[in-house]
């Protein structure tokens, strides 16, 4: 625990040194005070780093120390004692189960909050300054609920309004209402959706009612805020609002959903990663080479890259393919699952 923390901290603190000197343009342009830049920003910079590099800090900790006591002899005494192989693994299992709970609980409910307020800044001081910045698409197509679906053409974010609107309602395979708008926006006062200048049509069989409508407020099931294009939304909302999210989504009928879903099931498999890397570090580390720890932390490193290039290259696969979101986020501890079985029974016991 101890190399752990020392080690986490270590790498947290050069981590802000090197973010500090590539934002200091941004920080100087915001005008905010040393006070208000530590709190609007490097309070969720810190934690959002330290989730990210959580497991395999616990990986290299693991290695680190274990291999020390290796080099010592210590292990071999061990062993050479008669203590059981898997009675020896007892306190590093207690140690990856308990920082792996610290690390789901996290997830869950703070890192989420501490990634909110990362990206309030990064969105308003920095995106907000760069040349590279792309405008989001300002077209919706939503599903209301289970039979009624609408559109919207040229949203405009900052008004809340937009120029183009209809919507249908369906029964079985047929088109039963219809509501065409030139216009619609957001009442605040009302919270509705004030519909101008429209033309309703109800349809029963052969027959058709037209209607003229010159304004109408209606209650979509729909919020500006959930027409709003925000890249950083899957990392903002804790655990139930996320999943409460995307199934609301689900219900609309929106596209590109694997992007939440892959967030969301790797909110519970980082934490089994972390149990995964802490014995596999041990059943490396524990044997005793020639090299000592260099060879041991060299190895160490390896895997580790792996692990993330794997978890990297699953989430493109998934976002960008046709890969379940489910096994995307669960891949990478599959497969070094596989890889801690095998290195165990290969370890000296």
């Amino acid at each position: 625990m101890v190399t752990f923390v020392f080690t986490i901290l270590t790498i947290t603190i050069i981590a802000c040194v090197i973010d500090t000197s590539e934002k200091t343009d941004d920080f100087v342009k915001s005008g905010l005070s040393f006070t208000k830049i530590i709190t609007q920003y490097f309070y969720g910079f810190v934690p959002m780093i330290i989730s990210l590099i959580f497991p395999l800090i616990v990986f290299i900790s693991v290695i680190f120390f274990t291999s020390k006591m290796s080099g010592r002899s210590e292990i071999v005494a061990i062993l050479a004692n008669g203590v059981n192989f898997n009675r020896m693994l007892r306190p590093y299992f207690i140690g990856g189960f308990l920082l792996a709970g610290i690390l789901w609980l996290s997830n869950q409910f703070v890192i989420p909050r501490a990634n909110g307020i990362y990206a309030s800044f990064k969105s308003k001081y920095i995106d907000n300054n760069s040349s590279y910045r792309l405008e989001g698409n300002s077209n919706f197509y939503l599903r209301v609920n289970a039979n009624t679906f609408m559109g919207i053409r040229y949203y405009d974010t900052t008004y809340k309004s937009a120029s183009k609107f209809f919507l249908e309602k369906v029964k079985g395979n047929q088109v039963y209402y219809n509501l065409r708008a030139e216009s619609i926006k957001w009442d605040t006062a009302r919270r509705k959706w004030r519909i101008e200048n429209g033309v309703e049509r109800k349809i029963n069989g052969m027959k058709e009612e037209v209607k003229r409508v010159d304004t109408v407020y209606m209650d979509l099931n729909v919020q500006p805020m959930d027409l709003r294009r925000d890249q950083y939304l899957k990392d903002k909302l804790i655990t139930p609002e996320l999943d409460r999210y995307i199934s609301l989504e689900e219900l609309r009928g929106s596209e590109g959903l694997n992007t939440l879903k892959v967030e969301r099931y790797r909110r519970d498999a980082t934490p089994v990663a972390v149990i995964i890397l802490t014995l596999i570090g041990v059943v490396v580390s524990s044997r005793k080479t020639r090299g000592g720890s260099g060879l041991h932390l060299a190895l160490g490193i390896v895997v580790a890259a792996l692990f993330v290039v794997m978890d990297r290259f699953s989430t493109v696969f998934s976002t960008k393919g046709d890969m379940h979101p489910l096994l995307a986020a669960w891949i990478p501890n599959l497969v070094f699952g596989l890889v801690c079985i095998f290195l165990y029974r290969k370890a000296p016991k």
